[in-house]
């Protein structure tokens, strides 16, 4: 799951960038609001989460405009405005939840995985295909009805594969869905997560369409 960060407080988006890898989640943080619309308008985030006091462009305009341009991305306002008002008019600008500042890290973590329920719950989202059962909540992989560990970037990957449903994915577009625009990534790195990931379920699952990307089949 891929979850662009928006804080301006250095100190706290650090904290918050680590905490949120650690839980599963691959973090963009930026600083300010006229690149975090610009960010959501491009799209590939799973989740944000949007403070509203950001240089350049308040978050609540961020949130606007966003939704005006059809960005349907769930958003987490967290801030230190804290009044009934604040809240009613983040959740009228679009938010999907609101959690004040200072926070438990513990509840963030379960709001988003509320929001990640609501999103799982949509008929649009695939999470089965071909023996392969998803849970992108718990972040659990299922191959006919077995449990298979998956690293974090190595579930990414499957869940991007899965939601396309056998169609090809390029491997841009996986690559953005996997990594952070501050990872350093070796130009072989998504080679080697689909080799491990043929290897737990099965070489057949995962073809590969030459100078294009990579799709999920079933197996013979």
């Amino acid at each position: 799951m891929r979850l662009l960060l928006i804080e301006d407080d250095a100190l706290l988006g650090e904290g918050l960038q680590e905490a949120l890898r650690r839980a599963g989640y691959t973090v963009d943080w930026l600083q300010d609001g006229i690149s975090a619309l610009a960010a959501l308008r491009d799209g590939g985030f799973d989740l944000a989460v949007l403070d509203l006091g950001l240089p350049r462009l308040d978050g609540l305009r961020v949130l606007r405009e966003a939704r005006a341009a059809g960005v349907a991305v769930p958003v987490l306002v967290l801030t230190a405005r804290d009044e009934v008002r604040d809240r009613v008019e983040a959740l009228d600008a679009g938010a999907d939840d609101f959690l004040g500042k200072p926070f438990d890290p513990a509840e963030l973590l379960a709001r988003l995985r509320a929001l990640l329920r609501r999103r799982e719950h949509s008929p649009r989202m695939q999470l089965g295909f071909a023996g392969i059962e998803l849970d992108p909540v718990r972040f659990e992989a299922h191959l006919d009805g077995q449990l298979v560990e998956l690293p974090r970037r190595e579930f990414a990957l499957l869940l991007s594969l899965v939601e396309a449903a056998g169609r090809v994915v390029s491997r841009d577009l996986l690559q953005q869905r996997l990594y952070g625009w501050d990872d350093d990534v070796s130009s072989n790195m998504l080679d080697v997560h689909i080799h491990h990931l043929r290897r737990k379920l099965g070489a057949e699952r995962i073809g590969t369409v030459r100078g294009v990307g990579y799709r999920l089949q079933a197996a013979p």
